[in-house]
């Protein structure tokens, strides 16, 4: 048994079967044959001395080895890609590319804040990947993304953040809902009231949270819901009321489908921030998507934002 003998090429292979658990779509990704990529497998795994993949029905799942090995592959595959973005850097020219994670809540306004990046650098790669918070720390302990658009800092390791923006949280309501016409509505009414709330683990749903206990209110029924959209979409039924990051309701309001509520405390402004691992770094193309965000990305956002409230 060694691993003196792996190859670059097997371990690609292997990083995609890993990332993918499919030897087809892996296949697609590299434009490999199947046949070719069960070669490539079947020979690390005869270097390894153990199985790496099981196959359990139709599914292919890594086995305690295989998740050994495709945490290293993916570490490899990082560093090669900083090695040949120095390079370019090197060579004066501008090129790379940029892994993004973007929290549910932020995909309201990032694509419009990557495009404008994109038309100043178009020569710079960029990948978004979005999830909800968990996910998106998942990601940023695995090394898979490079810098995230976030609430809070993770506190699970190590990072280094820097607000960008403002970011306000609000209640709202259907426009015909009996607290859409009162002001300074006192958040003790909450106890009366359907909340609807984001999923466990969301930046939203602990920012909720944190109000809640400030104000010292236990809310009456509630009701889990597992998207910003589901959550509108409630809301525009008359389902509850529901508190959410303003940016992600300008079109509804524009087209009064909903109502912020005047709510004592409200908005709740918290921030985004640029994170990344303490430990990363960050070359050239992540660089400048920073420095880009920094000193546009609060300007994009709030006229955004405001065309979408006209």
């Amino acid at each position: 048994m060694s691993m003196k003998n792996v190859t670059l090429r097997q371990l690609r292979v292997f990083e995609a079967v890993g990332r993918h658990l499919s030897f087809s779509r892996a296949a697609e990704e590299l434009h490999l044959t199947q046949p070719a990529v069960s070669m490539q497998v079947q020979s690390l795994e005869d270097l390894a001395g153990l199985p790496l993949t099981e196959q359990i029905g139709k599914r292919i799942r890594l086995t305690a080895a295989g998740d050994e090995v495709a945490r290293y592959a993916r570490l490899i595959a990082l560093q090669l890609r900083e090695a040949e973005e120095s390079l370019i850097a090197m060579k004066g020219a501008e090129g790379g590319r940029v892994v993004i994670g973007v929290v549910s809540t932020a995909k309201y306004f990032a694509p419009s804040l990557l495009a404008e990046f994109k038309r100043r650098h178009p020569g710079i790669e960029l990948r978004l990947i979005v999830s909800n918070r968990g996910a998106v720390v998942r990601h940023m302990a695995e090394n898979e993304i490079d810098i995230a658009i976030m609430g809070l800092p993770p506190r699970e390791f190590e990072t280094v953040s820097e607000v960008f923006a403002e970011h306000p949280l609000v209640f709202i309501a259907a426009p015909d809902h009996p607290l859409a016409k009162k002001k300074n509505i006192s958040p003790t009414t909450f106890s009366s009231e359907i909340l609807l709330i984001r999923e466990s683990g969301s930046g939203t749903g602990s920012a909720l949270e944190r109000y809640l206990e400030e104000h010292k209110v236990s809310p009456g029924e509630t009701m889990e819901m597992g998207s910003n959209e589901t959550l509108k979409q409630a809301v525009m039924a008359g389902l509850g009321i529901a508190f959410i990051s303003e940016h992600t309701i300008g079109l509804e309001l524009s087209v009064k489908r909903l109502a912020i509520l005047d709510v004592l405390g409200t908005p709740v402004k918290r921030q985004w921030h640029l994170v990344h691992r303490a430990e990363k770094r960050l070359l050239p193309a992540v660089v400048a998507f920073c420095d880009f965000m920094r000193s546009e990305g609060a300007r994009l956002i709030a006229s955004q934002v405001g065309r979408q409230t006209l």
